[in-house]
């Protein structure tokens, strides 16, 4: 699912394609988007093309190439993700009487303080409460939970208040959502990306700048694998 950011920006590129048979520049993309920075242009463009919705050619100016298109801009139907139906009171069958109850097991994971989605807040790390998660939400490993707090992370679907699940690690690949400890003292909430001798904590926001440090000063504490919602 894209966000409106991401959908605005893909419609626009494909108008512009259809139009002129070029793609807009960055800076044409910014003032459609009403966006402060190109920075934020770059994170959709990205996110886009992760996504399998653009390709980017390599070694050309404004090479973008639209590969798909989501139902909602005339595309084909995706085939992805099917919701399991849970029936209700009214069963097509009735339950065997010896039949066993089923039992949805759920585990019980420390909150250990607020993680910053944002700018970076003094990292906590004493348990304030216990949260249930759904056992099937966790794999192998030492797992612990997080309040977020801040909006920096919202088109990744992460909001102010949402609790996250963080399996805990010290190693993190392009891409994945981590809590990085920056100098022993910050914690934050951010994609995670090597860059050489460097490591670059992004934002799921155009409201942020990227963070880019120098890898002593960046330790992975955990990689994200579930959230938590109370509406």
């Amino acid at each position: 699912m894209l966000t409106k950011k991401q959908l605005d920006l893909l419609e626009f590129i494909h108008k512009r394609l259809q139009a002129d048979g070029v793609p807009p520049s960055f800076d044409e993309m910014k003032l459609a988007l009403d966006l402060r920075s190109k920075s934020g242009i770059h994170r959709l463009i990205t996110a886009l093309e992760e996504r399998g919705f653009i390709r980017r050619l390599a070694h050309r100016a404004r090479a973008i190439e639209i590969v798909k298109l989501p139902e909602s801009l005339g595309g084909e139907p995706t085939v992805g993700f099917q919701p399991r139906v849970i029936d209700g009171d009214r069963p097509d069958r009735p339950r065997p009487a010896n039949a066993e109850p089923v039992t949805i097991h759920a585990l019980e994971l420390p909150v250990m303080g607020r993680i910053a989605a944002g700018v970076p807040i003094e990292a906590i790390s004493q348990v304030s409460h216990q949260v249930a998660v759904p056992g099937s939400m966790v794999g192998q490993g030492e797992h612990y939970a997080l309040e977020v707090k801040g909006d920096s992370m919202i088109e990744a679907g992460i909001n102010d208040g949402d609790v996250v699940v963080i399996r805990e690690t010290s190693t993190a690949d392009n891409g994945d959502i981590v809590v990085a400890l920056v100098d022993d003292s910050e914690a934050t909430l951010k994609r995670f990306y090597r860059r050489g001798a460097s490591i670059a904590l992004e934002a799921a926001n155009p409201a942020y700048e990227t963070r880019v440090l120098p890898s002593e000063r960046v330790r992975v504490q955990g990689r994200l694998v579930g959230l938590i919602r109370t509406y």
